[in-house]
């Protein structure tokens, strides 16, 4: 399978997911939007990607199921 991201790549949100799409780490209620920029934690069995956000801290704060055309690499 060819993908566009690799592990641990830096990618920004492009389109605000669905709340169903994000899962909170340990925080409720955690906003995710668009212009979020996270980190590729896995590639699902799915296709999607599994993305880890950080707060500005650099602690975990959610996970987010997105797909590759929802992605953009950061630099």
């Amino acid at each position: 399978m060819n993908t566009k991201f690799k592990r641990h790549d830096k990618v920004k949100i492009i389109i605000s997911p669905s709340e169903s799409d994000i899962e909170s780490y340990e925080e409720e209620n955690v906003l995710v939007k668009k212009g979020t920029i996270g980190e590729i934690n896995m590639l699902l069995p799915n296709g999607r990607y599994h993305v880890l956000i950080k707060n500005s801290e650099g602690i975990k704060i959610a996970y987010v199921v997105a797909d590759e055309e929802v992605l953009e690499s950061v630099k």
